[in-house]
């Protein structure tokens, strides 16, 4: 017979309490990659905290919440991604993207968390011909991507149980993005004018998700990219998507293309970055290869028109058009 109390200990689904679930806390959950993550995780026992409600910043709040919590993964989703805003106050571009990544690392190195930070294909200066690989010098030429890349190295430095994510041009149902941008501006003009010489690749946060669950159960620490597969221009993006949301009519010698959506005919029109002067550069070239997710098995990062087309039906089902 066993001793009075210890039922509970070996036994601790008698009390009620599913053990078997990894407890997991999501920073930043709702943004496009939290929302997302809650749906994906849905079989584990999850924390959902937003910016109001834990701040990364407030270190003495963050480390007392992990403490008392002791999650076994941290996902911290937590960023200010507006590449402009933080061009113009890099102050709070590097309190938020650095010193709240180095208050996750530190908070989930205490509790022996495994720790998902997420950064950014702006780490690079866009100067490379190919896709960039984990192994290529990171430059960054924006006060976004400096942010980012030195929580990278607070991350790696204080918590070695991490998993350093870099992904591009992400996009969801929720949050501000590309597509979403685009819908919007469906409902304003017939004309749309889109940059045609930034290459990229669109990542449609539920593949990101996904892959961040699967890693989660691994010991395969360190840095990656994770993006979708293949790449485009910003132009080529909207062309793409406005191809699934009507039908193209013509297409003119400089590239512009007539699109019937709903009844209403659009013009999409490419131009060059330096038709729209903003304060902060972008790389002409931020294209990621999933180099060591693919040699250790573990990408399964599909193709990014096939993740659109999925997106498109999705947010066509579910009344967001």
């Amino acid at each position: 017979m066993l001793p009075s109390g210890v039922e509970g200990v070996l036994f601790p689904n008698l009390l009620g309490y599913n053990w078997c679930k990894m407890r997991v806390l999501v920073l930043g959950a709702k943004g496009n990659l939290g929302t997302e993550l809650l749906e994906v995780l849905a079989d584990y026992e999850v924390v959902a905290k937003g910016h109001e409600e834990l701040d990364v910043t407030d270190f003495s709040r963050l480390e007392g919440f992990v403490r008392d919590l002791r999650p076994e993964a941290l996902i911290n989703c937590a960023a200010w991604t507006d590449v402009d805003g933080c061009e113009s106050d890099p102050r709070r571009a590097f309190l938020v993207n650095a010193i709240g990544a180095r208050n996750v690392a530190l908070s989930a190195r205490k509790v022996g968390a495994k720790l998902v930070y997420i950064s950014t294909d702006y780490v690079f200066d866009g100067t490379k011909e190919g896709p960039y690989v984990e192994f290529d010098p990171p430059r960054p030429i924006n006060a976004y991507g400096m942010s980012k890349l030195l929580g990278e190295r607070f991350v790696k430095e204080q918590h070695p149980e991490s998993f350093i994510l870099r992904t591009a041009w992400l996009y969801g149902r929720r949050g501000k993005n590309f597509p979403r941008a685009i819908l919007s501006l469906l409902q304003q003009r017939d004309e749309l004018r889109v940059v045609n010489d930034q290459k990229g690749t669109p990542t449609w946060a539920r593949d990101l998700a996904r892959q961040i669950k699967d890693l989660i159960n691994t010991e395969a620490y360190g840095l990656y990219h994770a993006s979708s597969e293949g790449s485009c221009t910003w132009f080529e993006f909207a062309r793409e998507l406005l191809g699934l949301l009507g039908n193209k009519e013509e297409e003119g010698a400089d590239g512009t293309v007539v699109f019937r959506i709903k009844g209403k005919a659009v013009r999409l029109k490419p131009v060059k970055t330096e038709e729209f002067p903003r304060p902060a550069k972008r790389p002409r070239n931020s294209v990621l290869e999933n180099f060591l997710l693919k040699v250790q098995g573990l990408n399964v990062m599909p193709d990014w028109q096939k993740s659109l087309g999925r997106f498109v039906e999705e947010i066509k089902e579910g009344g967001f058009l």
